[in-house]
């Protein structure tokens, strides 16, 4: 069974490899919501692959596979994120399945019984394979142990049985796809004459003068945008404006949170807790009983602590110190022994002063700084206001405070001053590390002391009352809104609530905002809630319980698969749109200004117009030092010749017009091996995602999960 589980865990499970590389978009979904709902439906398929429908019997019994593999190689019970998570690669497998075997079986690819028995125990072996059998002190495979082991196969425990079964299932499917994906691979080609133009835009460099007009310096107000001008864009762009289904609801959350009265309720019970912890004669067994996160005792040295713990220093055996709250939890805590421990542990302020710069002068500076601040926390100025003013790292807003740390931690030069300390107090000389020059001061001397710890540990959870109370003010709520208008009306009345806005929820979510594990949200905003099905905009969700609240929702907006609409990407699109008007009464500006050089046009439009010199800028980067990515005016100027300027143009932040100074071409290059390596190495990453993008699209892929999960 170990060897099973070597096998499963160095495959990936087995289909992971090249299923994963091909199938490279992630859904959401929660894998168990709603399984009881199919019954009753006319309509039992989960979606649509290539025109074949996946019938919910037929994903189940994939989805099934999926967890019992999860829970073969993880020993546990898969969680709802790794539910999530099953529920996808069930699907990626299925679209797989499908989409792609259609295009193996139009190329006649195939795998023969030979291959697969070569892949287990013949010259080219699986990976898989060939390290479960690897032996770790040589290194050597030994394919007779693997004929051994399948061999006395049959006699093994059914479980181990099905595990190889099932890993050597997927091997035909795994095999197809890499020999696909090789096929397609091997066809990528780099000619001599991009390899060269390439290396030619890598070394080519020009010298240029621009005048430029920023975008911002014509007020948004003044440029008015209107619909039909956002739509026209949006259909001149379709590509970038590709969406798949969305919905936007508004939505309230009442919270159910512990009251002071269910505080209270839990610290009387800590309380007797604490009196029983204290005479408890196994104090392990104690902590399993009555702790809600039990852990076994260990021994603590000052730097591992909980803070309020490390505050009663030194500790006293036998003793229980608590209850403490923090974060939700009351705390209890028990030292059974006390011993000393590997490694010291202290606790020191710092201030540090880094060079500017490598040079010598650099360093003398930060050290005759140092000098200064140390002089002055010698004289009596408060460490900690010298470290907020002075202090050069992240430890400036603690005022210098690095806490408690065990030797080890920190760089040796440092280390060697803190654990030489025999004495809290500032250390009378600067310490140099390769971080710079710091003022140490030691808070708490060195020690090995650790004491063994037996923590319980009590959450503050709302009462049945406190959730009552709650969820009565959530169907309050959903009493008074039947539809947007009295929703929101409803929610103005009442100062304790505030409303959220989610756009574009995806059918595959599992979260709204920050609203975890809110499945059955976004089910029913695709009208496949059970308690309320088929929702329209304007309906009022059924208060949904989500974790620690109860949520109450309208939905207020639906997108279906294609272009996106004016209104789900308005504020981008407009900000574009805006832009390109904003460049026209620029350039028209500029084209009515008299004069012949960029900086008579740079005065005769105004203090806006900038003209600036930019050096050695390369045509292949795109770039134009100082002003950032404007690749139309980087061609433009490769296109002038030196002294010829161009006409007024849109760039990426502004308006620009741009002159040639000087240029100086790429070196001829005779060999162009190493480009042609390097390009057809870049499009080689991108095949994988092409490839799947590609099939993916011509599949018609149409995914209606969200009626079942």
């Amino acid at each position: 069974m170990a060897l099973i589980n070597t096998i499963r865990e160095k495959s990936g499970w087995a289909v992971g490899a090249i299923i994963i590389g091909l199938l490279l978009f992630m859904l959401g979904g929660d894998f168990l919501y709603g399984r009881s709902s199919i019954f009753g439906k006319n309509d039992t398929s989960v979606g649509e692959v290539a025109g074949e429908k996946v019938e919910y019997a037929d994903f189940e019994n994939t989805l099934e596979q999926a967890k019992q593999a999860f829970i073969q190689q993880q020993q546990r019970q898969p969680d709802d994120q790794a539910l999530a998570y099953i529920r996808e690669q069930a699907w990626n497998q299925t679209l797989y399945r499908i989409a792609f075997q259609k295009e193996f079986d139009k190329l006649g690819l195939k795998v023969s019984d030979e291959e697969l028995t070569d892949m287990v125990q013949g010259v080219n072996v699986h990976p898989s394979i060939r390290q479960a059998f690897t032996d770790p002190k040589t290194g050597q495979f030994d394919v007779l142990k693997v004929k051994e082991y399948l061999r006395n196969l049959d006699k093994m425990d059914p479980q181990a049985q099905a595990a190889f079964a099932n890993f050597e299932a997927n091997l035909r499917p795994e095999r197809l796809g890499s020999k696909y994906s090789n096929l397609l691979k091997m066809s990528t080609y780099v000619t001599s004459a991009e390899a060269k133009r390439y290396n030619e835009a890598q070394a080519a460099q020009v010298n240029m003068r621009y005048l430029f007009v920023p975008y911002f310096t014509v007020s948004d107000s003044s440029v008015k945008v209107s619909n039909e001008q956002l739509q026209a864009y949006i259909d001149k762009n379709k590509a970038r404006y590709k969406v798949e289904d969305g919905r936007s609801v508004e939505y309230v959350s009442i919270p159910v949170t512990a009251s002071v009265e269910d505080s209270t309720t839990i610290r009387k019970n800590v309380d007797e807790l604490a009196t029983r912890f204290a005479s408890a004669p196994v104090d392990s067994s104690f902590v399993q009983l009555n702790s809600d996160a039990p852990t076994r005792p260990a021994f603590l040295s000052p730097a591992d602590m909980p803070e309020k713990l490390r505050a009663q220093l030194p500790l006293q055996v036998g003793k229980v110190y608590g209850p403490y709250a923090e974060n939700g939890t009351y705390s209890l805590y028990k030292v059974t022994s006390e011993k000393a421990g590997a490694q010291p542990a202290a606790r020191a302020s710092h201030i540090l002063i880094k060079a500017d710069g490598t040079t010598p002068e650099a360093d003398a500076a930060a050290k005759a700084k140092a000098t200064e601040v140390l002089n002055k926390a010698k004289a009596g100025a408060n460490f900690a206001d010298l470290a907020r003013q002075y202090g050069t790292d992240g430890t400036t807003a603690t005022g210098g405070d690095l806490g408690w740390f065990q030797q080890g931690r920190m760089v040796p030069e440092f280390e060697k001053a803190v654990f030489g300390a025999t004495a809290a107090g500032l250390l009378p000389n600067l310490v140099k590390t390769s971080f710079g020059y710091h003022i140490v001061k030691i808070t708490a001397p060195k020690t090995s002391q650790t004491y063994q710890v037996a923590t319980v540990q009590k959450s503050i959870q709302p009462t049945d009352a406190t959730r009552d109370a709650a969820y009565n003010k959530a169907q309050q709520l959903k009493g008074e809104a039947t539809d947007l208008a009295s929703f929101r009306a409803a929610v103005a009345k009442d100062k304790s609530l505030q409303k959220v806005e989610a756009k574009g929820l995806g059918r595959g979510d599992q979260a709204v905002n920050n609203l975890q594990g809110a499945r059955r949200l976004v089910r029913w905003a695709y009208g496949a809630d059970n308690e309320a099905p088929n929702a329209k905009i304007g309906d009022v969700s059924p208060v949904i319980e989500v974790g620690d609240q109860y949520v109450i929702a309208v939905l207020t907006g639906e997108r279906e698969k294609g272009t996106a609409d004016v209104a789900s990407v308005k504020p981008e699109v407009t900000a574009l749109v805006r832009n390109e008007l904003k460049a026209e009464q620029i350039i028209s500006k500029l084209n009515a200004a008299k004069g012949s050089t960029l900086e008579q046009l740079a005065q005769a439009y105004g203090s806006s117009a900038q003209v600036k010199t930019a050096d050695n800028v390369v045509l292949g980067q795109g770039q134009i030092p100082g002003l950032g990515a404007e690749p139309v005016a980087v061609g433009k100027a490769f296109g002038l010749k030196p002294g010829q300027k161009s006409k007024a143009f849109a760039g990426e932040q502004g308006v620009l017009v741009v002159e040639a100074v000087s240029a100086t071409p790429a070196p001829a290059t005779a060999d162009v091996k190493a480009a042609k390596q390097q390009l057809t190495a870049q499009r080689t990453a991108r095949a994988d995602e092409l490839i799947y993008n590609a099939i993916k699209q011509q599949a018609n892929v149409k995914d209606n999960r969200t009626k079942f999960f």
